[in-house]
C-alpha cells in the first residue's frame, strides 16, 4: 500500500509514498517527508491547511504527479493533463523548426514521440 498527497483545491494528488515514509503536513515552516529511502526532503508550498494525507491507497498505473485525483475513496484523471516530457518536445520542435539546420523529418521525428508520450 502507499499514502498520497493531494491538493485541497480539486483533489489532485502530487506525491506518493510507500506507507513507511513519514510525511507530516504540520511540521513547520514547512511539511516534511522523512524515513524515504536517502530522499528526505521538506515540501514548502503544502501544509495541513491546503494539502491532505491518505494512506493505506494503492497508486494507479502511470501514476504522475498532477496526472490523477484523490478524492479519499476513488482516483480520477485530472482534465486536460499533459506529460510535461510531451510539453518540453513540444517547445523544442518549435525552436527546431525555426532553425534552418534541422531538417523537416527531425522535426517530424520529433512529433511521432510527442503524439507517442501522449497516447500514454
Amino acid at each position: 500500500m502507499s499514502q498520497t498527497i493531494t491538493r485541497n483545491d480539486g483533489n489532485v494528488s502530487v506525491y506518493v509514498f510507500d506507507d513507511s515514509v513519514n510525511v507530516d503536513l504540520s511540521a513547520t515552516p514547512n511539511a516534511t517527508v522523512r524515513n524515504n529511502g536517502g530522499n528526505d526532503f521538506d515540501i514548502g508550498d503544502l501544509n495541513a491547511s491546503n494539502a491532505t494525507l491518505h494512506t493505506g491507497v494503492t497508486a494507479p498505473d502511470g501514476w504522475q504527479g498532477g496526472k490523477h485525483t484523490y478524492d479519499g475513496s476513488a482516483w480520477g484523471d485530472v482534465s486536460g493533463w499533459v506529460d510535461p516530457a510531451a510539453g518540453m518536445l513540444e517547445q523544442d520542435k518549435t525552436r527546431y523548426a525555426a532553425n534552418a539546420t534541422y531538417s523537416s523529418t527531425f522535426t517530424d521525428a520529433v512529433q511521432t514521440e510527442i503524439d507517442r508520450i501522449k497516447a500514454l
